[in-house]
């Protein structure tokens, strides 16, 4: 599922997007808690969070991820993934796997893509977006939620993937379109941001089909890490014939391994 908070502690978690607009990010968090009248609330959430701290503890920070215990858990069947595996795994990609193609290709996190879903003004979904420079990148890659609302919840992931080569948006869902909607609905506000000078077709591209309830997250890192393949190696297979359930289980084997290496460093 995924773990959203309330919309003003979200856009607090892109830290490094507020200081490239020049704010630092305790600021700009003190001046929206003012203004929102939620100081209160604030200190009940670090004091919450403070003990909850304690009985599942970080055991892997990475860039701007952070991975605890239980999600660490999360990646033995047959659990679903949450945002902060997905997270860790774009993450990785952008700063390790792939980082030859850190000019080319975005990753945006989960709890990113989920505001982008979600949020009404365009001002303020630009402050996120144009950091990015979206539209010098060839590949975007989002993970998509069927959350509906700015509170924690969720059942499915899907992967929306841009392709500038292609020029358009191709939707890969493990499970019959589910997340069809949603995805549309993000590709649309995304355009904007995309620097193209007409509307982008978007289009449900043949996926992977998983044989269970609860993979859909790792269809969504394995065909990311397929689709990034193809595009540097030129390997034309595509995900559906890459991305196999004997595949994914093995994945979560190695995932799971890479984080518990990262963390003994």
């Amino acid at each position: 599922t995924l773990r959203t908070v309330p919309n003003w502690l979200s856009i607090s978690l892109e830290r490094s997007v507020l200081m490239k607009q020049g704010l630092h990010p305790i600021e700009w968090f003190e001046t929206r808690l003012h203004r929102l009248s939620e100081r209160s609330l604030f200190y009940s959430l670090m004091r919450c969070t403070h003990c909850w701290s304690s009985m599942d503890p970080v055991i892997l920070s990475y860039h701007d991820s952070l991975i605890r215990r239980s999600d660490l858990s999360l990646l033995n069947p047959p659990n679903w993934l949450n945002d902060h595996i997905i997270a860790f795994a774009f993450e990785y990609f952008a700063a390790e796997q792939y980082k030859e193609l850190s000019d080319r290709a975005c990753f945006i996190s989960p709890e990113v893509t989920q505001l982008i879903k979600c949020m009404a003004s365009q001002d303020e979904l630009a402050i996120f977006l144009e950091p990015l420079a979206l539209a010098q990148k060839s590949l975007v890659f989002l993970a998509v939620n069927d959350n509906s609302v700015q509170a924690a919840g969720g059942s499915h992931w899907s992967l929306l993937c841009y392709n500038r080569d292609r020029n358009c948006f191709s939707h890969y869902d493990s499970c019959s379109n589910m997340n069809e909607s949603h995805a549309r609905k993000i590709a649309k506000k995304l355009q904007h941001f995309l620097g193209t000078k007409s509307e982008v077709p978007f289009i449900e591209d043949l996926s992977p089909v998983q044989k269970n309830s609860y993979d859909c997250g790792m269809y969504v890192m394995c065909t990311t890490e397929a689709l990034c393949e193809q595009y540097l190696r030129k390997d034309h297979r595509p995900p559906i014939v890459v991305v196999t359930p004997v595949y994914i289980t093995q994945k979560r084997v190695s995932w799971k391994k890479l984080i518990e290496q990262l963390s003994k460093k």
